[in-house]
């Protein structure tokens, strides 16, 4: 089985009203990261995944978590 890093950043961020550059400007990296993550080609570090936590003001399982699945 192989587990994959999924998100919820897309949501969160406009549920908060916020853009990709805003949310890019808070945690410190590109737009153009916050698009890879969004669309998961990107799994940020655990600092990173920590900033996101705090700049959401959620646990940081609300945002990034793993699911299984079998390899085919």
């Amino acid at each position: 089985m192989s587990e994959i890093v999924y998100n919820s950043v897309q949501q969160i961020r406009k549920d908060n009203h916020m853009t990709q550059q805003e949310i890019a400007d808070t945690v410190g990296v590109t737009r153009q990261t916050i698009i890879a993550i969004e669309k998961g080609n990107y799994t940020p570090s655990v600092l990173l995944a920590l900033k996101f936590a705090q700049s959401f003001k959620r646990p940081i399982e609300e945002i990034f978590y793993l699911q299984k699945h079998d390899k085919k």
